[in-house]
């Protein structure tokens, strides 16, 4: 099972890992479970995502960049990020240089998103610490560490300096 028959019944795992490829990055681990999942024998995954990875058609490195791009968009933090890439088969150390690279990029520093996260879901600080907890519990499920969070209660409704 797993081979290009004649009759174009199956398709080999090379096929299935450029279609999955072709609509976004995918982790090795995250390929290698797609395929199995197929049908396709260990073995041949294997060098298969080798191949793919050697071709440069694969990388758990820009699969990694992309992720975090795409989960600070939607205003999430690094402790649930890094979870997730964790879950996806990434090495601690290319998600702390993921991490890293994306702090140092354009998109700015984790405490400033937790300020971000918290300015669009709320209105204020809150005036019963039952509402603070509430926006403490916020950021911590969006995935923001201790410091970030108080950073960004503390912080998020200052005056900004750019605004009107």
């Amino acid at each position: 099972m797993g081979e290009v028959s004649v009759s174009g019944g199956a398709s080999s795992p090379r096929e299935d890992a450029i279609r999955l490829l072709a609509r976004r990055e995918h982790s090795r681990l995250e390929l290698a479970e797609r395929l199995a999942a197929k049908g396709h024998c260990a073995e041949a995954v294997n060098d298969c995502l080798d191949a793919l990875a050697e071709e440069g058609l694969q990388s758990d490195a820009r699969f990694a960049e992309s992720f975090v791009r795409s989960r600070r968009f939607r205003g999430q933090g690094p402790v649930k990020i890094r979870a997730e890439l964790e879950r996806r088969g990434l090495g601690r150390e290319r998600i702390q240089d993921a991490l890293f690279d994306a702090e140092q990029g354009a998109e700015g520093d984790w405490f400033a998103l937790a300020c971000e996260a918290l300015l669009r879901r709320f209105t204020g600080p809150g005036d019963t610490p039952r509402e603070r907890a509430r926006r403490e519990r916020f950021l911590a499920q969006r995935g923001f560490d201790f410091d970030q969070v108080r950073h960004a209660m503390e912080h998020a409704w200052d005056e900004m300096p750019d605004q009107p």
